[in-house]
């Protein structure tokens, strides 16, 4: 595929564990590319055997994206195209594909995604959990600090939210986010998805975390999981205005330079009743 011009970047969905699940298109690139590069070569020879594509295969991993991310736009600068695909699923999501991406358009070379399979959008979609707003945390961190502020952020949005897990450490994790968000939010727990024993457990966050500590977890894990209501965080807001007095409430808004009849509509709203009430309390 080398013209003599600037290569190209593509990324390229695999299949995340049912081979049929192998975009075409991906295919035909992977086959008509220079250069394959693989976040495990061990690993994606098998795919690459089966679907008898014969294109050189070279290592980009998380360990060497820096360095690799710039030997491969090297490459593409000279007219190279790369095809870029991840153990499984669609590169870039969770994965040091996100490195060479950002290398090559720093470069302006074009970056043409090829869709497919990928685990966070197949869990979202058959959880039962609303999708229109989510947010995708992929594996929580590894550092103690780091992923206790990452908790309390999901702690307070009320997006669903997705995360990744390993087996070893599903039941901790369950039990962090029954701790942190409340046991009784509702979650999807995903396993194996597309596999032969693809399975979705719903339940509330405590009864996941006490199913898993009683059944050995095994496979992969994508946990889908309720965000929280908006209601219970206007509730919440309420409470806190009402254990002050209406006055002190007025005068919060009247110190920031609010005049009174736009300071009581901001007082009314506050407390959840109408500028009527705020005002006969005013001129009692």
């Amino acid at each position: 595929m080398n013209t003599g011009a600037i290569g190209k970047l593509y990324l390229c969905a695999t299949p995340i564990g049912n081979l049929e699940d192998m975009p075409v298109r991906a295919i035909r690139v992977m086959k008509e590319a220079d250069l394959i590069a693989a976040e495990d070569t061990r690993n994606s020879i098998k795919l690459i055997n089966h679907f008898e594509i014969n294109t050189p295969m070279t290592s980009y991993h998380e360990h060497n994206k820096v360095d690799k991310a710039a030997v491969l736009v090297e490459k593409m600068l000279s007219g190279q195209t790369i095809a870029l695909i991840t153990d499984a699923g669609t590169p870039g999501i969770s994965d040091p594909g996100e490195e060479l991406v950002r290398q090559a358009i720093d470069n302006n070379i074009e970056v043409i995604p090829i869709p497919g399979p990928v685990a966070c959008i197949n869990a979202l979609i058959i959880s039962g959990l609303p999708t229109r707003r989510f947010t995708f945390e992929a594996f929580l961190p590894f550092d103690k600090a780091e992923r206790a502020r990452v908790l309390s952020e999901l702690k307070t949005t009320t997006c669903t939210i997705i995360i990744y897990e390993a087996p070893h450490k599903l039941v901790r994790t369950l039990k962090e986010l029954t701790e942190c968000l409340g046991g009784d939010r509702r979650i999807a727990v995903c396993k194996e998805l597309t596999k032969k024993h693809e399975r979705v457990y719903r339940a509330t966050l405590f009864e996941a975390a006490k199913y898993y500590e009683e059944n050995e977890p095994k496979g992969e894990y994508v946990l889908v999981i309720e965000g929280k209501n908006p209601l219970d965080i206007v509730r919440k807001n309420q409470e806190e205005w009402l254990s002050m007095s209406i006055e002190d409430h007025m005068n919060y808004y009247i110190s920031q330079g609010i005049d009174e009849k736009e300071a009581m509509k901001k007082v009314a709203k506050d407390r959840g009743v109408s500028k009527r009430d705020i005002y006969q309390s005013i001129k009692i």
